[in-house]
């Protein structure tokens, strides 16, 4: 089954422009030009904003209100081989009391001499509910759309409880887990299209080290009758 994105929540940033300010003002001649600069500063804030943050499931910790970040990345070339390859991302949160919403998606397109040689579209729509400060319920939708995949279509829906093992400043580990369904669409015409009974397990570990070190890890595993997929994600 096809993995999903998952990624930390910053302050809302929409990274679309490059405006010139009296602050960055310098020289228009020489090797390095401002547009140069700021490309480059353009491109450090979109890998900072993709960055993990120190997160976990439920709402415990998340600010009231809206909350979320986007990112957007496009690179074209022409010469010898024509190409294009545009990214974008996006992480949205909006908690109200104890419930909260998280949208979550990522979208990637690519082509080589007028020919799409890639485009999906990963995303993960999920509410949840703190019941105290240690237990919360959730209900999640997941999936993903890619052409060049074994799976055109794979979507996963499921709903559980989860449990906040440790949470205080410097280490955070919650599970959550429960039945869903599972239905795709396989590229393959000499396979058959997949609708069963599924199952999600789900862990999220943080250690704060240092205030500059932390470690991370994420795991997620799908069961089903035709495969089982485990996403572990390692900081």
């Amino acid at each position: 089954m096809t993995t999903l994105l998952k990624s930390g929540v910053g302050t809302l940033a929409l990274i679309a422009a490059l405006a010139a300010s009296a602050a960055s003002a310098q020289s228009l001649v020489g090797r390095d030009s401002i547009a140069e600069d700021r490309n480059e500063d353009l491109l450090e804030a979109i890998e900072d904003d993709a960055e993990r943050e120190l997160d976990r499931f439920g709402n415990e910790g998340r600010p009231q209100g809206f909350d979320g970040s986007v990112a957007v990345r496009a690179i074209a070339s022409n010469g010898n081989t024509d190409s294009l390859d545009i990214g974008i991302g996006s992480d949205l949160n909006y908690v109200w009391g104890p419930n909260g919403i998280e949208l979550q998606l990522n979208y990637a397109y690519g082509e080589d001499d007028g020919e799409k040689t890639e485009e999906s579209l990963f995303y993960s729509l999920e509410y949840t509910r703190d019941f105290n400060p240690v237990v919360f319920g959730f209900a999640k939708l997941q999936g993903s759309v890619d052409e060049f995949s074994d799976f055109e279509t794979d979507t996963f829906l499921s709903l559980g409880a989860g449990y906040r093992i440790f949470n205080d400043a410097t280490r955070q580990w919650s599970v959550q887990g429960g039945p869903g369904y599972r239905f795709a669409e396989i590229s393959d015409v000499t396979r058959g299209d997949i609708n069963e009974a599924a199952f999600g397990i789900s862990s999220d570990y943080a250690h704060k080290l240092t205030d500059t070190v932390f470690v991370t890890n994420d795991t997620d595993v799908i069961w089903s009758e035709n495969d089982t997929e485990d996403n572990t994600h390692t900081l």
